[in-house]
């Protein structure tokens, strides 16, 4: 049987943002490029099918490979960085300083942007030609998905920027819910399926997602969207990394944290004695080899 309960899960959350925050920089910008580019691929993916099929829900249910990559391959991505670290920092962790876990969080973003943004110039290569052929369907879609996701906000002022922190909060919910789901499972399967489902549940509703509009943002400038440089980043980048901060570390992180963490529960009556007594249940999972239990020894689970 490979499902670990919640009180196992909470042991490898708290493990994982441990693991996070003993890596070194350059692991922190590499494993964040990969992610980056895996979730741009993604992306790509999702809008080619969508719009050669006509289906956004196509595209939304092939999305989540990308991500299956980055977490089953050890990736960093900042959105799972925010459910799990604040974990380790309430835990009262050695390593969990603050200035440690704003250093963590700095390069996780950086590496996302650059293997983002690069995906995005070589996506704009072998989709134009190097700028030598009309934009196709596909570069029509992105276009207006850049302009969506910044002008349009723009449009309704405050109202705007509220609308986009929501959404912002409302995907790292899902997304990071992945995170800590394909904790409960031990299985390949397992952990494909766990993280299949709140995946699809963010992209097929058009939430937003940091490192997706790293990627989606700039290959839709580079095909021709209106968007200059700024209105990303004041109409979209920066409002959607904090609802993501918030949706990770409040709604899944800290809320699984505090509601599972040290509970509980009456173990089998013994035969010679009429009353059970309550014992503290031993943690399933892995509470000390969290790396293990995504097959990746030197990274664990990275998001």
């Amino acid at each position: 049987m490979d499902y670990v309960k919640p009180q196992g899960v909470v042991e490898s959350m708290l493990a994982g943002g441990v693991l996070k925050l003993d890596l070194p920089a350059r692991h922190l910008v590499i494993r964040g490029m990969l992610a980056g580019a895996y979730l741009g691929v993604a992306t790509s993916m999702a809008v080619t099918v969508a719009v050669e099929t006509g289906l956004w829900i196509v595209g939304a249910l092939l999305f989540p490979f990308g991500l299956a990559l980055a977490i089953l391959l050890g990736a960093e991505i900042i959105t799972g960085s925010f459910a799990l670290i604040p974990c380790a920092a309430v835990e009262g962790k050695d390593n969990a300083g603050i200035g440690r876990i704003l250093a963590n969080w700095s390069w996780v973003f950086l590496g996302n942007l650059l293997g983002s943004t690069l995906y995005a110039v070589l996506f704009w290569i072998a989709l134009t030609m190097a700028g030598d052929v009309q934009v196709s369907s596909v570069g029509a879609k992105l276009i207006a998905i850049a302009e969506a996701k910044t002008t349009h906000y723009a449009e309704h002022g405050s109202a705007g920027l509220l609308t986009v922190f929501t959404k912002g909060i409302l995907c790292n919910w899902m997304v990071s819910l992945a995170v800590v789901v394909a904790f409960a499972s031990t299985s390949f399967t397992g952990k494909l399926l766990a993280i299949w489902g709140p995946t699809v549940l963010f992209f097929s509703q058009g939430f937003e997602h940091a490192v997706v509009n790293m990627f989606a943002i700039p290959a839709g400038i580079l095909l021709g969207a209106k968007v200059t440089v700024s209105s990303w980043w004041l109409w979209n980048q920066i409002p959607v990394t904090l609802g993501n901060l918030v949706g990770g570390m409040f709604c899944t992180g800290l809320a699984i944290y505090f509601t599972h963490r040290g509970i509980t529960t009456a173990p089998e009556r013994a035969p010679e004695r009429s009353e059970a007594v309550l014992l503290p249940q031993s943690h399933s999972g892995d509470p000390a080899g969290y790396s293990a239990s995504l097959s990746n020894p030197a990274g664990g689970l990275r998001l």
